[in-house]
């Protein structure tokens, strides 16, 4: 052994959703180093859901004010100051990250190893290109939590042009006079919202044949409608070249096969503006920690190979969050972070539970589902129902003259399968089913049984659960039937 290697008891590669397991570890008197090449706090603070969403309820705020004369009110927006805006986000989020760093760096059980971490061997990391490159470190435990980057997907020309990731879009001072989002996911979703609310053109070429390819069909199908009448919207098409001129960037697309029957009848597209966004999904860190250096495996796509209680395939090392693939959510780290902790720490081994895992995203309309979906479910063995409820057929969805639905799937029994709401409020009112098929008995009853506020919005879940079903599924006769509150009946 490099007798330059220090010695831990718990070393953490990421200081994201890492840290909590690395906090874990020092307050039980363990030593602790924290591995980060970044800024401390990982994606969601520092270039993810934090800066992200504390802009996108800046464009809320413009979109009440800009919809203000449908009740009424008469009122004129006279200057939006967008680079304040942009500033005072990212100075909040910054100082945050400060706040990590000098907790870590005046800490007497953690250390923390500025740079990127690679590994020598199955529990050694070496720290390069960083304030700490040279150093060594070993521990007897290791936490793997580097997280996830954008991809860029195989668009000839793309590295020729600028083009610009979710990272940079959040720092952007003024907005683009013509975004051209490539992708169709909730981060294009999100960031057409932003800055299309506050006065960019926006074109979105997404290759699947609906916007949020991976919410529920229904829930999409409303959502990219609601998009189409915004901005320019090419959905089944896939970005296969791009070109710069002057002052301008050109996206060319075609359309793309597995996307629609009569693909072969559409004709190519070419989209151009002066600003190209790529937000085409996520990539793990994974092929930046030389893990070919150690017993750990990775799938097909690099996301690293766990078992059900976050071990990874060598001894000693552990995994979790958006580098593990399973949901690449916060709130789905920070969940994976306690099982970890658990597990560690604990008298027995407890395997992550994913059930009821949800997700959301701010755009207008706002989206969340929890649960299957129902193309998850068509082809299933088994029976399922169905039920919808508009958001404008209740008192307080009236009121706000909004659009929107919430949609539930259950089995016979009244096991809640799923739920997927389009619509104000959606990431808020998903999560009394949450609460339901997670804590609860996971029936229909946890939420017909509760009192709803009147005339609250979340009467749209109440009556969503408590209406008319309709059968479907493999050998299903499909037809109506309305689910009564009697106990008994449990359809």
């Amino acid at each position: 052994m490099d007798t330059d290697t220090t010695e831990f008891d718990f070393l953490v590669i990421g200081s994201g959703s890492g840290l909590d397991v690395a906090s874990a570890a020092a307050s039980r008197g363990l030593s602790v180093a924290v591995v980060e090449k970044g800024a401390l706090g990982g994606t969601c603070l520092n270039r993810g859901c934090i800066p992200s969403k504390k802009l996108l309820y800046h464009a809320e705020v413009m979109e009440t004010v800009e919809h203000a004369d449908e009740f009424g009110i008469h009122a004129d927006v006279t200057g939006v100051n967008f680079a304040n805006i942009v500033r005072e986000v990212n100075e909040d989020v910054s100082s945050s990250a400060e706040s990590i760093h000098h907790g870590l760096r005046t800490s007497s059980q953690h250390t923390l190893l500025e740079g990127e971490g690679r590994f020598i061997d199955d529990r050694t990391i070496e720290i390069v290109d960083g304030h700490d490159a040279g150093k060594q470190a070993r521990a007897d435990t290791v936490l793997v939590a580097a997280g996830a980057r954008p991809a860029i997907p195989p668009i000839d020309g793309i590295e020729d042009v600028d083009y610009i990731t979710s990272r940079k879009a959040l720092q952007l001072e003024t907005p683009p006079d013509h975004l051209v989002i490539v992708g169709g996911g909730y981060i294009a979703a999100e960031l057409a919202h932003f800055f299309g609310t506050f006065g960019s053109d926006v074109s979105i070429v997404g290759r699947r044949p609906q916007l949020l390819p991976t919410a529920d069909e229904d829930v999409a199908a409303a959502f990219t409608e609601r998009y189409a009448d915004r901005f320019d919207v090419y959905t089944g098409y896939e970005a296969v070249a791009a070109s710069q001129g002057d002052d301008e960037v050109t996206i060319e697309a075609r359309a793309y096969p597995p996307a629609w029957d009569d693909a072969d009848g559409r004709n190519d597209v070419a989209v151009t503006g002066d600003t190209i966004l790529v937000a085409a999904g996520r990539r793990p860190n994974s092929d930046r920690l030389n893990l070919e250096a150690t017993g750990v495996e990775t799938d097909e796509r690099g996301f690293i190979e766990t078992d059900a209680y976050l071990r990874t395939t060598a001894d000693g090392i552990w995994s979790l969050g958006d580098i593990v693939g399973e949901y690449l959510l916060k709130h789905n780290a920070n969940h994976e972070a306690r099982t970890v902790v658990r597990n560690l720490f604990g008298d027995e081994l407890e395997a992550v539970d994913y059930t009821a895992m949800p997700f959301a995203v701010f755009g207008s309309p706002e989206v969340a589902g929890v649960g299957a979906r129902e193309q998850d479910l068509r082809d299933a063995v088994n029976e399922y129902a169905t039920a919808t409820h508009r958001y404008e057929d209740t008192a307080r969805g009236k009121a706000m003259k909004t659009e929107g639905f919430v949609k539930v799937l259950v089995e016979p029994t009244g096991k809640i399968l799923g739920c997927h709401i389009v619509g104000p409020e959606a990431s808020n009112l998903i999560e009394e089913v949450v609460v339901a098929m997670k804590a609860g008995t996971g029936t229909v009853w946890d939420i017909r049984e509760s009192v709803h506020i009147h005339p609250a919005l979340s009467e749209v879940v109440d009556r969503a659960f408590s209406g008319r079903f309709t059968r479907r599924g493999a050998g299903a006769h499909e037809h109506d039937h309305h689910h009564g509150h009697e106990h008994h009946d449990h359809e």
